[in-house]
């Protein structure tokens, strides 16, 4: 055919001559081939292109994934190069190698098929998302195996492939033993010990909160960024900034995801965006390809390999990141549109060992019902309060799940999140910290769907208390060598802050039984069993506890003016209550099944998400 497809789009009016012109410049400085550029920042959508090439007179194959293939033919292509050009060869057949190819008429894609196979290419159009799900398929072997185990192999000591080390089994069931025991000898005695020791232990790790709420509340998200910072930056000398965006079964907030995405204040050549797409998930993969309008996104399919996790997604998409700077989003994520530009200020400001930069996260959803309304509170003390206090007394900071932005380089260099544990976010902020970087805290926000129903929260939580337990036994493997990375301080904050959270979940209905039999019941074996000296610690514990968490979630409103919210914070005990069943959910899947993701379902909210505003 004599015309090119930039002239067919041209001529049919699908892409003016100024955006053809900005592709072809974007093209040649990326690498990229013109139709990927195209179809993946929001020039033209897959269902005007496939109207294009039919119009023309080429036909689409409908299924390629049926496609023979030869072993030997694909070897000598790699991935990325299949995913820059949007194209694969197949099979040699009829002296002629069998190539798919999104745009038939690349030029560097049929001289790279000339020279490496000595012959020419018989083209078969395909859709690029069919391209793409096929070469993942077959050609991301080595990829996912990376993704999956370069960790383990390069620092198998702070992998969660093993839960348990031999050390802490032997630890736990020595003391297992010695509590058995000391029952068995003295009943009253060592009931009377552990109720102190837990209680004491609750109130303690509560009043740790309290204090590093109170240090955060005396700053305001102190790395600000302001609009003159802002002003003083050039769009033409700002870097590729690449997000990832993981998602399963997330086909209903596809459109949704693509509204939030094209809000984001930052130049579209230079932004890369990865729809990372598990090989199974049939629904998101043809929601997007259903798509009738442009997307401003590429997709990469994940091959399958357990874990199934979004660490483990994550890590695949790296191979084909080329930001100097990454983050992920989750798919109903609303960041503040000015972000990615305040996270590049507070970088050029920033010494060079701080690797990450995390952004609050809170809910548009808060007034929905009682669980978002408590979920808010939750998210609003602990990342406008705990976070800068945590980062103010320079103790190892908890990742959120989103909006933490990275260092590409170091990020890889740290070998990158662990597939293995389900609180991959929190792990990795323990990890950078004990290999000497830091974490800034900006002031930007990125507001999610708060959990809205009961089961699902449940499910969620449970993951993450999971993931923290498992961070918690993965860090405290070699104690003493964490102490000597990290200092007394940081040791002393992992400890009550990373450790005692799942734990104090544990103990808390422990608790609140004692309270019930002793105070609402009278109970007189309670009586007997324990003197009353130890009964009414244990009740000043939990009380005092529960006012004190109830104090730190009213003081939780102020910075955001949630005014509406405060008298919510009285029903945090019944919150905890919650917790505490999530937290032995996940205590028992620890054992089970630690690596089991459980997958919390997004879309829920009734509430229409608001126009993102820069703040």
């Amino acid at each position: 055919m004599s015309i090119s497809i930039p002239e067919l789009l041209t001529n049919d009016g699908f892409i003016t001559a100024g955006d053809r012109e900005a592709i072809e410049k974007h093209s040649i400085e990326s690498g990229l081939s013109f139709i990927k550029i195209a179809l993946t920042s929001g020039y033209i959508s897959r269902k005007n292109y496939d109207r294009s090439l039919l119009n023309a007179g080429y036909a689409i194959i409908e299924n390629p994934r049926g496609e023979a293939y030869d072993v030997d033919v694909l070897s000598k292509i790699d991935l990325n190069f299949a995913h820059d050009r949007l194209a694969m060869p197949l099979r040699i057949q009829n002296n002629k190698v069998v190539c798919l190819m999104a745009s038939p008429d690349d030029g560097l894609f049929l001289d790279f098929i000339r020279f490496t196979y000595d012959m020419e290419a018989e083209v078969i159009v395909a859709s690029d998302l069919d391209i793409t799900w096929l070469s993942n398929k077959l050609l991301g072997d080595k990829y996912i195996k990376s993704a999956v185990f370069e960790l383990m192999k390069r620092d198998p000591d702070n992998s969660a492939i093993v839960t348990f080390s031999t050390a802490q089994l032997i630890v736990i069931f020595v003391i297992i033993g010695m509590v058995t025991i000391g029952l068995v000898l003295s009943f009253k005695n060592t009931s009377i010990i552990i109720n102190v020791i837990i209680s004491s232990f609750f109130l303690v790790a509560i009043m740790f909160k309290l204090f590093l709420a109170l240090v955060g509340s005396r700053f305001e998200l102190h790395q600000a960024v302001t609009k003159d910072d802002l002003k003083q930056g050039n769009d033409d000398t700002l870097p590729i900034y690449t997000i990832l965006l993981p998602v399963y079964k997330e086909d209903k907030l596809i459109k949704k995801l693509i509204w939030n995405l094209q809000s984001i204040d930052y130049p579209r050549h230079k932004l890369d965006i990865k729809l990372l797409i598990e090989e199974d998930d049939d629904k998101t993969f043809n929601a997007v390809k259903n798509l009738d309008f442009p997307a401003i996104f590429e997709v990469i399919v994940v091959p399958f390999h357990m874990p199934k996790t979004k660490p483990k997604a994550c890590n695949y998409g790296l191979h084909f990141a080329r930001g100097k700077y990454l983050t992920i989003y989750d798919a109903e994520d609303i960041p503040d549109t000015d972000q990615l530009k305040k996270v590049v200020s507070l970088f050029a400001k920033l010494p060079p060992d701080y690797i990450c930069v995390q952004s609050a996260l809170n809910y548009f959803n808060r007034n929905e019902n009682f669980l978002t309304r408590m979920f808010t509170l939750e998210y609003s003390y602990w990342f406008d309060y705990m976070l800068p206090g945590l980062d103010t007394l320079d103790i190892p900071i908890p990742l959120g799940g989103t909006s933490n932005h990275f260092k590409l380089n170091e990020l890889i260099e740290l070998g990158a999140w662990d597939p293995f544990n389900v609180t991959e976010d929190a792990d990795l902020g323990v990890r950078a910290y004990a290999k000497g970087y830091k974490i800034a805290i900006i002031n930007s926000t990125t507001y999610e769907e708060a959990n809205n129903e009961p089961f699902n929260w449940i499910r969620q939580r449970s993951r993450w208390i999971k993931g923290y337990m498992q961070t918690y036994l993965v860090h405290m493997r070699h104690p003493i060598e964490l102490w000597k990375e990290i200092g007394w301080r940081g040791f002393m904050g992992f400890n009550f802050f990373i450790g005692a959270t799942p734990v104090t979940f544990l103990v808390y209905p422990l608790m609140l039984t004692f309270f019930i039999c002793y105070v609402v019941f009278d109970l007189s074996s309670i009586r007997t069993l324990f003197p009353d000296w130890v009964l009414f610690m244990s009740i000043f514990n939990l009380m005092v506890g529960n006012i004190l968490m109830i104090y730190v979630n009213m003081i939780a409103v102020f910075k955001r003016r949630y005014y509406e919210l405060i008298l919510f914070a009285i029903a945090n005990p019944i919150y905890w209550l919650m917790h505490s069943i999530a937290a032995y959910k996940g205590l028992y899947q620890l054992v089970t099944k630690p690596f089991y993701w459980e997958k919390t379902n997004h879309g829920l909210s009734k509430v229409n998400s608001p126009t993102n505003v820069v703040k």
